[in-house]
């Protein structure tokens, strides 16, 4: 479980900044007809998304987290901000599960 949180924390942070980056592009695209960044960021977006999903789910899976639970950090990305309370709250759960399973 350890040797996951660390991708689906450094894709929660790729994917927050980029959300953020996007959000600006369509600001631009839609409210200043500058259309160029957008066209540029936003498939680098996705891309980066779809590899959030995999870290998200892979963790979910380590961990045994609900469905529910995955799915509501792998929809965390999709809006503003969410990504870095996400990763935040679900580090500190993966933190305390480790600290309560006995040595070994």
């Amino acid at each position: 479980m350890d040797s996951a949180l660390k991708p689906f924390r450094v894709m929660a942070y790729v994917v927050g900044v980029m959300l953020l980056v996007l959000t600006t592009c369509i600001i631009l695209r839609y409210g200043f007809d500058i259309e160029g960044p957008s066209k540029i960021v936003s498939p680098i977006h996705g891309f980066l998304y779809m590899v959030y999903l995999v870290a998200a789910v892979n963790l979910g899976m380590k961990a045994r987290w609900s469905w529910a639970y995955i799915l509501g950090v792998m929809l965390a990305g999709t809006i503003p901000f969410l990504s870095f309370v996400f990763e935040r709250r679900v580090t500190d759960r993966v933190h305390r599960e480790l600290a309560a399973q006995p040595a070994v």
